[in-house]
Formats: structure tokens, C-alpha cells, sequence
């Protein structure tokens, strides 16, 4: 246990190929706004933009590099050999299935919640800090992310004096697993030890009605990360999500609610059964419960309220870092409006590109708690200030598209510019030949 532990904010870098192509049902913004132009320059500059609001409130902010596109793994699963010519692949994709083209280009990794499940040193059997890299088999275009994301997490936290990086979990569908997403974590202070949420929305007993939005996250698969973490089984809870949640666009948990220090800012509606009885075990536990008729299920997952950062200011201030739609919303604006006990302040950011494919503020982050020590270990240089996030913002400006269409997927100009963008975020980032690309 260290109180100089602090959780550090991993935001995925939105990619060059950030765009609208629907791929994932049971997300209600990503199917809404299927097929439109999206705006990659833009977007990139929003998440930095959050990024450098979450610095200036005091708080230790981190970054995760985009995968290279056209996916390695995907083209690879998709028939095409190493050594085919890529334009090549991405005509023949775009001719006969453009779905599929839009899969293997997804800039789907930028929502970093869905990158991993985190433990922290002080709740593992062995004192180091545990990741598990999503498997993400319920939809295809991300299920290309797990080894990747692998890859990623094993050159930033290479030292396995403090890390462990595990596989994905098999690529089976009762083992699927979306992670940091239906994930959170309770305690006092970062670094003393913690209680773990993981809910889940289906297991082999759950019978899923015909027609309703996919249950992403198995309870196996929560069971399985726990166990390999070493985390104490009486401080770990297993929590069923509402399936009237999932059915209203709550594809993951945090869209209906989200954890910070003792605290739980969620809808009423977000779980099965009363999530009290469950967290009983929670010393000091807050419940900041957002009732059904003050606020519904259809407008919580509009406006992705609870999809917002609930954290701790230096100065032990609990603040809310939401998107700027709730303020578009009467009904979340009012509550906003009541000051909600346990919340002291919110901001609100316009991450507006994220958004219109399903991805709040929170789902930009993956939260990682550090020791001194563990931050002194990372094999990149992937902390940043605010000299790193200018650097970011000039490299977005030089390398990234101001629109792209749907048709622009295959154009092997995008494929050149990608590769440049990613080259040059390597030696950013310190993180040497990372991609295939650069092999």
C-alpha cells in the first residue's frame, strides 16, 4: 500500500481513420449516424483537447497510440497473406463487401476503456499491477483489437518487476469480454487496497430475447480476469447490468454508470437487482442514484451522463468531466443544475466527433493506478504536460484529414498517410518499431 499511488488517465489517441460506419449494434449514436462524413483531424483535437483540461485540473494524464490500419490481424483473417499488396486488398474488400472495409480501417481503439481490465499493485496476489486485454468478440471490427492492444501494453509496461500483461481471454463467445468498461474499482485512497465491481450482462443460465442488443460481457469472463489477477474473492462483487439498459443503448456498463474513490454515480435502472445489498461490504459507500422519472433510461444513454469522468481533484474536490450534451438535454441540464450531493463541480467538454459513434468522455480513458515507482518503470514516454500535448496537437494538425468518407476507406493515398502519421508517433512516443508496418 502507497498513498503517493495516483490513478493516471490513459486516453486512446483517436486515429487517422476515425469514421461512421455503424458497426456495432446495440450502440444507438454508432447506428444513427452510419454512413455520414466523419471528421478525423477534429476529433483527434477534441480528445487532446480533454486530455489537457483533466492536466490543468491536476490530475496525471497519459496517452495510448492508435493501432495501425488497414488492421494487420484483420486483413490477415480475412484471407489476405502478409505479403499482399495493401491497395490491393482494400479494392478487392471495397468492391465486394464494404463492410468489411470499414472493419480492418476502424479507429474503434481510441475508446481506451475498452482496451483492458487494470488491478492495481496493492489488490493482486503478487503486488504488481495486472492488465487483461479485451478479447472484444462481440462485434467484429474490434475483435481485431486484443492482440494488438497486447502489444501495446506490453511496450509501455514492459517491466515485469511491476507488470503483467495477460493474453486476451479465449475467443470464444463465453468468454467475451469488453473490459475496463464494465469495470470499476472502490477505495478510500488510489493506493490502498480496493474493492472490484464487475458487472456483467449475460451467463450460460441467461436467456437473451429474441431481437434484443447483444449482452457483450459474460460473467465467466469477469471471473476468469479476477481470478488471474489474484484479487481477493471477498473484496471482488459480480453484478448483473439491467437488461432494460442494454436493450435502451447501454451497451456497456459505463453508459449507465461509473465509479470514483467510494462513490457511485449511477441510474436507477442500471442493474438487475439493488446494487446496495451488493456493495454492502464498501466501507463508507456513496450512492449518488439518479432516479428512473427524474431521468430515463432513453435520455441517460443521449446524452451519456454517466459515460462522463468522476474524479479527484488534488484538493479532494469530486468532479464530474461530462460531455457538452447534457447541457443540450432539459432533463439532464436540470439535474445537473440540482447539484447533486457528492459531485462539487462539473465540466463539461465537447468531444463531439466520439460522441456521434458512442464513446463519452469515459470511454476515451483507461484508468491505471500507479505507485511512483510503477510510473518510473513505463517503457514510454506516454505521460504528458502540456509541451507533450502541443507536440500531439501540431502532429495531429500535419498528418490527419479534416473529413472523410465512407468511399475514402480505400483510397491508398490514406494508407501512406496512416503509416506516416504512426511512424512519426513511434519516435513521439518513445516507443520504437511498434507497428507491422515498421518491421
Amino acid at each position: 500500500m502507497t498513498d503517493n499511488a495516483v490513478e493516471v488517465n490513459f486516453d486512446g489517441l483517436v486515429g487517422p481513420t476515425h469514421n461512421f460506419a455503424g458497426l456495432s449494434p446495440g450502440n444507438v449514436a454508432s447506428q444513427r449516424h452510419a454512413q455520414q462524413a466523419s471528421h478525423p483531424k477534429a476529433a483527434a483535437l477534441q480528445g487532446i483537447d480533454k486530455m489537457r483540461l483533466l492536466l490543468r485540473l491536476g490530475l496525471t494524464q497519459g496517452v495510448l497510440p492508435p493501432h495501425e490500419r488497414p488492421s494487420p490481424i484483420g486483413l490477415a483473417a480475412l484471407g489476405f497473406p502478409r505479403d499482399t499488396e495493401t491497395a490491393a486488398a482494400l479494392r478487392s474488400l471495397a468492391d465486394a463487401r464494404p463492410w468489411l472495409l470499414s472493419a480492418v480501417m476502424s479507429s474503434s481503439a481510441m475508446w481506451a476503456a475498452n482496451a483492458a481490465t487494470v488491478s492495481p499493485s496493492a489488490d493482486t496476489g503478487d503486488a504488481r499491477v495486472h492488465f487483461t486485454p479485451a478479447n472484444l468478440i462481440s462485434t467484429l471490427h474490434r475483435s481485431f483489437e486484443g492482440p494488438a492492444t497486447a502489444r501495446v501494453l506490453r511496450r509501455i509496461f514492459a517491466d515485469d518487476r511491476h507488470f503483467v500483461v495477460h493474453d486476451p481471454l479465449p475467443s470464444h463467445e463465453s468468454f467475451a469480454d469488453e473490459g475496463a468498461a464494465n469495470h470499476g474499482r472502490f477505495a478510500a485512497e488510489h493506493g490502498q487496497p480496493g474493492m472490484h465491481l464487475f458487472v456483467y450482462g449475460r451467463d450460460n443460465e441467461i436467456v437473451v430475447p429474441p431481437g434484443a442488443f447483444p449482452r457483450r460481457q459474460t460473467l465467466l469472463a469477469s471471473q476468469t480476469i479476477a481470478a488471474s489477477h489474484g484479487l481477493d474473492p471477498d473484496r471482488t462483487v459480480f453484478v448483473q447490468q439491467a437488461s432494460a439498459a442494454i436493450d435502451a443503448g447501454a451497451f456497456h456498463n459505463d453508459v449507465v454508470s461509473v465509479t470514483n474513490g467510494r462513490a457511485l454515480f449511477f441510474h436507477q435502472h442500471a442493474f438487475e437487482e439493488s446494487i446496495a445489498d451488493q456493495l454492502a461490504a464498501v466501507d463508507g459507500l456513496q450512492l449518488i442514484e439518479v432516479p428512473g422519472e427524474q431521468l430515463s433510461l432513453d435520455d441517460a444513454v443521449s446524452s451519456y451522463l454517466f459515460n462522463s469522468q468522476l474524479v479527484t481533484l488534488p484538493d479532494a474536490s469530486v468532479v464530474l468531466i461530462a460531455p457538452s450534451d447534457v447541457l443540450e438535454l432539459e432533463s439532464t441540464r436540470e439535474y445537473l443544475a440540482s447539484k447533486p450531493g457528492g459531485i462539487d463541480a462539473v465540466h463539461t467538454v465537447s468531444i463531439r466527433e466520439s460522441m456521434s459513434n458512442g464513446g463519452g468522455p469515459a470511454c476515451l480513458r483507461l484508468r491505471v493506478v500507479l505507485t511512483p515507482s510503477e510510473r518510473s518503470a513505463l517503457g514510454a514516454r506516454v505521460l504528458v504536460d502540456e509541451p507533450m500535448l502541443d507536440q500531439l496537437a501540431a502532429w495531429v494538425e500535419r498528418h490527419y484529414r479534416d473529413e472523410l468518407r465512407p468511399a475514402d476507406l480505400a483510397d491508398p493515398q490514406l494508407v501512406d498517410e496512416v503509416r506516416t502519421a504512426l511512424d512519426e508517433l513511434t519516435q513521439l512516443l518513445a516507443l520504437g518499431d511498434l507497428y507491422d508496418f515498421q518491421q
